[in-house]
């Protein structure tokens, strides 16, 4: 028997899309949301980024930079009201089997309905606390802020409001707390040992098909991507993994064979399309569970988050190997540990340095106060400066 999936209706579910192989990082995706608004042309003008504590504010936009795979959908698209997952059993499964991961994981995976003045979109998350805060993208949940509204649908179909305790754009992460106890908080894990080949499973509401399980390996590690929302861009030491990631998948936990979360999901790359919205070409994008669980404590310690900086502005047409310091920031960490305009960096500590961007997510993956080696070439000579990271707070 053949079942036919519903059809999407209404407007194309989501906005404009770079064309991953014109842009000047291929993993820059396609913004999640929809406007009513006509896309504004990418601005070439100043090409630098500023590195403040990691920070970078971009002027340079190649294409439309985005948050790769939020799922903007019409009300009247695909399913509109709450029903409850049907869990995976593990009946019968031997421990660490996908179905036993499957089933322990997905009563702790939600769906998130957003809605704001710019439309409405529809991500995952996963409860991270049994006393309700959940954790997700800020390309899906930021969107609420002000007057906006999040709607929480659980595994067991019920439904419960959320509301956004904080967020911090440049590394796609927001938090979002419901009003309920003895949820099912899911296990942590670390994505410090994870190595090439390792079994990920993601667990989501792809186009808002909720509790979807998909399998895959980890691709590849420390892989500079640039994701986001229509707003700040975030940059991320991506877990990289051929797990079937889509539109509605963001925000959702990459989790490992014992069913701990190693990422949140985030971005997809995809060849470029000029109508509709990209799928998985078996390139997807996490980022790394060490790097979230500094940020969701901050920000639910403090409504706020940190982000670590080195204290220099980047020259973002620079095409040679290495990231060019383009102005040295006063006071910040860069100038007291000795470094001056026009140094190129080539390492973090034992990281090779490819360019800006990998500079950028290379600091980031690191925490404000830590201390890291720059290796530096001015002129004919190569130089070690031992930094201390700022924090700027966001």
């Amino acid at each position: 028997m053949t079942t036919q999936l519903p059809e999407l209706s209404g407007p194309p579910p989501a906005g404009p899309q770079a064309d991953w192989s014109r842009s000047s990082n291929p993993y820059a995706q396609y913004s999640p949301y929809e406007s009513t608004n006509p896309p504004r042309r990418p601005s070439h003008r100043g090409r630098v980024a500023v590195l403040v504590v990691g920070a970078c504010v971009m002027t340079l936009g190649a294409g439309t930079l985005g948050g790769a795979i939020g799922y903007l959908a019409a009300r009247d698209s695909l399913a509109t009201e709450s029903t409850a997952v049907v869990a995976a059993s593990s009946l019968g499964s031997p421990n660490g089997s996908i179905a036993a991961v499957a089933a322990a994981v997905q009563p702790s995976v939600v769906q998130l309905d957003v809605t704001s003045d710019a439309g409405s979109g529809t991500g995952s998350g996963f409860v991270l606390r049994d006393d309700g805060y959940i954790v997700t993208n800020n390309h899906v949940a930021g969107p609420a802020a002000g007057s906006g509204s999040i709607k929480i649908s659980f595994a067991d179909g019920s439904t419960a409001d959320g509301i956004l305790v904080g967020a911090n754009p440049g590394y796609d992460i927001a938090v979002v707390k419901v009003d309920r106890a003895n949820l099912n908080a899911i296990a942590i894990g670390s994505s410090a040992d994870l190595v090439v080949g390792d079994l990920v499973i993601a667990v989501g509401s792809p186009l808002g098909l909720q509790g979807t399980v998909t399998t895959g390996i980890v691709s590849a590690l420390n892989r500079p991507v640039t994701a986001g929302g229509e707003g700040e861009t975030a940059f991320i030491n991506a877990i990289q993994t051929d797990a079937a990631i889509n539109p509605g998948n963001s925000g959702g936990p990459l989790v490992d064979s014992t069913g701990a979360v190693i990422g949140v999901n985030s971005a997809i790359a995809s060849m470029g399309t000029s109508a509709g919205q990209p799928g998985s070409i078996g390139l997807g994008f996490a980022i790394p569970i060490d790097t979230v669980k500094r940020i969701v404590d901050e920000i639910i310690a403090n409504g706020t988050s940190s982000t670590p900086v080195i204290g220099v502005k980047l020259d973002m047409a620079f095409t040679g190997s290495g990231a060019k310091v383009a102005e040295i920031t006063t006071g910040g960490p860069a100038e007291t540990a000795g470094l001056l305009a026009a140094d190129l960096i080539t390492k973090v500590n034992d990281q090779v340095i490819a360019d800006a961007t990998s500079l950028i997510v290379t600091i980031r993956a690191n925490a404000p106060g830590d201390r890291v080696t720059l290796t530096v070439v001015r002129g004919d000579q190569t130089l070690n400066f031992p930094v201390t990271l700022d924090a700027l707070t966001s």
